[in-house]
Parts: structure tokens; sequence; C-alpha cells
């Protein structure tokens, strides 16, 4: 019983309900023993027993701390209320928010997968969710093709982020190497002390992003 295996039998709505940040960090937590098979409310009781199957545990209700079984919801945004801040598209784990800095958001409606991490993060409370499945919850409520869909638009997420980190930090690097480089060609000044307290400064911070980049 693989973390792989635990990952394809949950929802992929990327709630963190579970307690984790994303489902592949719950399923991953199941195969190390870390975590209960009951801490998916997406997957419902379906869920539950699914996984049951799979890892030889027994089924149990759902622990109500990480929320309950309902239908699928469907995050709406206000038009009118929307000013255009971005923090919903930066909260959406599968990317199905679109728009632009000072301009209406909305959501592409058959890939929102009902997470409500947006809800929150709105400073004008213009988000609103909306019951697109009636009278059904759980995986009744959802697909093995939705599911799929959403595991492959959240790796693509991540691996979004973590781009746009890195071309953050490289900035942040180069405009630090062009700080070193003005203070290397002014040492003119009459505080040579301060300049290499600054450099060492700037030196530190550029180890710090060299790091970071052969970690990633």
């Amino acid at each position: 019983m693989t973390a792989e295996q635990i990952d394809a039998l949950l929802p992929q709505t990327q709630c963190t309900r579970c307690g984790y940040p994303d489902c592949r960090s719950y399923a991953e937590a199941v195969a190390a023993g870390d975590a209960d098979i009951n801490q998916c409310p997406p997957g419902g009781a379906e869920g539950v027993a699914r996984l049951a199957q799979l890892t030889g545990r027994p089924a149990k209700p759902l622990n109500p701390a990480n929320g309950h079984e309902g239908p699928r919801m469907l995050a709406v945004i206000d038009e009118d209320w929307c000013i255009g801040c971005t923090l919903c598209i930066k909260a959406c784990p599968v990317d199905c928010i679109v728009g632009a800095p000072k301009q209406m958001h909305t959501v592409i409606e058959p890939l929102c997968t009902g997470c409500e991490l947006c809800i929150p993060v709105c400073p004008v409370d213009c988000i609103s969710l909306e019951n697109v499945t009636p009278g059904a919850s759980g995986w009744q409520a959802w697909s093995q093709p939705q599911a799929n869909e959403a595991r492959e638009r959240h790796a693509f997420h991540r691996m979004r982020v973590e781009r746009a980190r890195r071309e953050n930090e490289d900035r942040l690097a180069a405009k630090a190497e062009l700080k070193l480089a003005h203070l290397e060609e002014h040492t003119r000044l009459t505080d040579p002390e301060q300049i290499d307290r600054k450099r060492a400064v700037i030196e530190a911070a550029l180890a710090r992003a060299r790091q970071r980049r052969g970690e990633g």
C-alpha cells in the first residue's frame, strides 16, 4: 500500500480539510500511519470505505473535526463587488479563477472543486457558494475523471507557483549582486566599515538565495 495508491482514491479537491496542505500530503500521511482514513469530507463515507479496503483498516464515520460530507459547492464571484485584488486567484489550488489585477475575476465552473479556499481571502466578501449537486454528496457528487483532472491541475499550479518563486528570488539576487558591485565600485567612501557591513549583509542574502536554488 503506497501513497500513490491512496492518492488515487482521493477526490483531489485540495480543500485542506483533512488537516494537510493537499490531497497528496494526506495520502502520504495515511501511508505512513500518521493520519486516519476518515479525515476527507469531500470523499464522504464512500471515500472512507475505499481507503479501508485498500489499507485494511476498519471503516469508521468521518471525523467531525474535519467536517461533514455534503454536496459539491461551486464558488461564484459577484462581478459588481469584485475589486480585482487577485487574492482568490492565488488561493485557488487548481487555477480555476481567471482575471487580472484591478479587473473582475470569474470562476471557470467545470474546473471548480468546491474547496472553498477562495472564500476567506476575499476582502470584500464577494464570493458565495452554490450547491451544484442537490441530493448528492461525496463521490456521488464527484467523479473519477474530475478528480484526475483536478490532480493534474493542482500539480501544474504547484509547478507554476514554484517557478514564480524561483524567478522572484533570481530577480532579487540579481539586484543584490548589482548592489554589491556598486558598493565595490565606491570604496572611496569615507566609511569603509559601513561598506564592509553592507557587503556582509548582501553577501549573506546572496548565499541564502544560492542555497535555496541549489536545494530546489
